[in-house]
């Protein structure tokens, strides 16, 4: 005995997308959080998007050893890393972006300016306890059939994993 194909409405219409609406919002979510870190991260080195030594709050640019632009060039290989480890294991990559955001919002609160780009990383920051939590739902693995006996002594192949 077989299992039986998932019925038509459980299907995907494009081949190679998971119907389930779920994990549909995961594989967004887990898109987004491995590129925007790597590409804003990159972009610390780069300065094409913005001049990012200005985002930088006064009372932590004096904690950090060196100057605004050398503390920018640290915070995008935090960034760069992040993204990585979204990408290896969204498990622990999703808190490490969503604590990397609240400190980002934090600095950006106490700058006293730049409450817009603020109130953004906030839903930044949703976006990436939203990954967080569906990356704990499953292992995100595509099915594998695994063989097995059935009451009868037949061999069946069960879709489970």
């Amino acid at each position: 005995m077989t299992a039986q194909p998932p019925p038509a409405a459980a299907r995907s219409a494009v081949p190679g997308v998971p119907a389930d609406p779920g994990e549909q919002a995961y594989l967004v979510l887990r898109a987004v959080f491995i590129v925007a870190p790597v590409a804003f991260g990159l972009d610390k080195f780069t300065g094409l998007l913005a001049d990012w030594p200005t985002y930088l709050a006064p009372w932590i640019d004096g904690l950090v050893p060196g100057t605004a632009q050398q503390a920018m060039y640290a915070v995008g290989a935090v960034e760069i890393i992040a993204g990585i480890v979204v990408a290896v294991a969204p498990r622990f990559g999703g808190p490490l972006v969503a604590a990397w955001l609240a400190g980002i919002i934090l600095n950006l609160l106490t700058l006293g300016d730049f409450y817009d780009v603020a109130l953004r990383d906030v839903g930044l920051l949703a976006g990436a306890v939203a990954l967080t939590r569906l990356a704990a739902r499953s292992p995100h693995r595509p099915a594998r059939p695994t063989r097995a006996h059935g009451e009868d002594g037949e061999r069946r192949v069960d879709e489970r994993h």
